[in-house]
């Protein structure tokens, strides 16, 4: 059992945010906090002056938003939005805040990922706790 999970949320369609949420649910102890972290990387510069204005604020309140939705649906949960490159970040939130245990969601790796590396990838190499791949 585990008193303090982090779980990177990607709102990836590839991806299934209930899995994660119900592994922490079963291996968090009654007293756990749990963090579901999401990490908004940078839009390059010349992409963003394409968008409106507001776009960013907007977008990342939705994000909290959603983020604060699946955070009810689990005991002693709060939802955290960051802006970085998603594995580095989440290693970074990671070392400052100790928690015993990531538990990150990840899709069958492309030709892409074994190029580049995955998020989740970089994640399970470089924690300094437990992680939990969850496909």
């Amino acid at each position: 059992m585990y008193h303090n999970i982090l779980v990177p949320i990607s709102f990836d369609p590839d991806r299934d945010v209930s899995a994660p949420l119900k592994l922490a649910r079963l291996l968090a102890t009654p007293e756990a906090n749990i963090t579901l972290l999401h990490v908004v990387e940078q839009i390059p510069s010349y992409a963003i002056s394409y968008m409106p204005a507001d776009y960013m604020a907007e977008a990342r309140q939705a994000i909290e938003n959603e983020l604060s939705a699946l955070a009810d649906t689990l005991p002693n949960a709060k939802g955290l939005v960051i802006e970085g490159h998603s594995g580095r970040s989440i290693l970074d939130w990671a070392d400052q805040n100790k928690p015993d245990l990531i538990i990150v969601a990840s899709h069958r790796p492309g030709m892409q990922d074994l190029l580049l590396g995955s998020t989740a990838a970089q994640v399970v190499r470089h924690a300094k706790c437990a992680v939990h791949v969850v496909r």
